[in-house]
């Protein structure tokens, strides 16, 4: 594999523009071409960073021989799109959620294993400072075992917001709600910090959005293999929008935290991310007064980058490294199955009203 690759993508909405940025401005990537279904889309949006555009993806890939895609459609065309270019060999970078099912999700993983590519999905949170600083402090073992971990997210979509694109706020077009659209990266953040689940008992409501068909708000109890527990409230009810926080405690008795977003919650290509993120909670031995000094650190290097895309770059760049130099991405397909499984879990809770064990099987 050359040191630079021919990257593409499909879906020419709002989120396409961060990851044409990033495939511009990144040495590892000679960004080609774009796909979308409306042609004429495509090339208006081809127009504007010199690429050529196609309405079909296989022959895209085939014509331009694309080495990466990126996925930036509605959750459920995810793999529609993602089978046919992984089948080929094309490596895929999917945006949040890696599908609106686990179904999709275990099709788009077995296209990859028989084109022997690779599958990242978008959670570019991973990458802010304070997130990577509490995975470090639990692979490191500042906590002990990390036995109660927490995500709670309250912000706030008007109507507005689902009026921007036909395809929100249906089960058909955007496959979820809340837990699909919001709360994957603060889900995928607890998973990381907190492992594999044993068990899940989930509750979603629409409380206050009656011209929507999904999932305002939900709330779940998650029992992990480690042996550790965990809640999950993630709601887009609260006008005005709060904050998105994700906490671990261990054994030992530390605590970490971090707030991902505060105040209106960012929406791609429409608002701009409001507060810096933050370690919120530190109480590991002999750093809890780091805490401050962190915090303006922290919020100094993320006010003198582009916040909205520069952490897109972050991971996309990690995920043309992970194909140059052969390794797993910072996260892989697996990691965006388990965000979906357990989104998936939480629906399935609800409908049967009991208690989902872990593996879940696709349905």
């Amino acid at each position: 594999m050359s040191k630079k690759m021919k990257t593409a993508l499909v879906g020419c909405g709002k989120v396409g523009h961060f990851h044409a940025k990033a495939f511009v401005n990144l040495e590892e990537s000679e960004f080609t071409a774009v796909c979308d279904r409306n042609l004429a889309r495509a090339e208006e949006f081809a127009q504007q960073y010199g690429v050529k555009a196609y309405d079909d993806i296989e022959k895209m890939i085939a014509a331009e021989k694309i080495d990466v895609v990126s996925i930036c459609t509605p959750h459920p065309v995810h793999a529609a799109m993602a089978v046919p270019a992984a089948k080929m060999g094309c490596h895929v970078l999917i945006e949040k959620p890696l599908a609106s099912n686990l179904a999709d999700c275990d099709a788009i993983l077995s296209a990859a294993k028989e084109g022997k590519a690779k599958v990242g999905t978008v959670c570019q949170r991973r990458f802010y400072e304070p997130c990577m600083r509490i995975k470090k402090a639990i692979d490191d073992g500042k906590l002990g075992n990390p036995i109660l971990g927490s995500v709670t997210m309250l912000g706030w979509r008007d109507k507005a917001y689902y009026e921007s694109d036909p395809w929100r706020g249906t089960w058909t077009g955007e496959g979820g709600g809340v837990l699909v659209n919001q709360a994957p990266h603060q889900l995928d953040l607890l998973l990381w910090y907190m492992g594999e689940i044993d068990e899940v008992y989930g509750v979603w409501k629409n409380l206050n959005h009656p011209y929507i068909e999904v999932d305002d708000t939900a709330v779940a109890i998650i029992k992990f293999k480690n042996g550790g527990i965990g809640q999950v409230l993630v709601s887009n009810s609260q006008n005005p929008a709060l904050y998105g926080k994700v906490h671990v405690h261990g054994d030992n008795g530390a605590s970490v935290g971090v707030q991902t977003d505060g105040g209106a919650m960012f929406i791609a290509g429409v608002s701009s991310i409001t507060e810096p993120p933050y370690n919120d909670i530190w109480t590991v031995t002999g750093e809890a007064d780091k805490r401050e000094e962190w915090q303006q650190a922290d919020s100094d290097l993320f006010n003198s980058v582009d916040s909205m895309y520069h952490y897109h770059q972050l991971q996309i760049q990690d995920f043309l490294n992970s194909i140059i130099e052969n390794k797993a991405p910072l996260i892989d397909g697996d990691a965006g199955r388990r965000t979906v499984e357990l989104i998936e879990a939480i629906y399935r809770s609800t409908k049967e009203n009991c208690v989902i064990k872990f593996p879940l099987r696709s349905q």
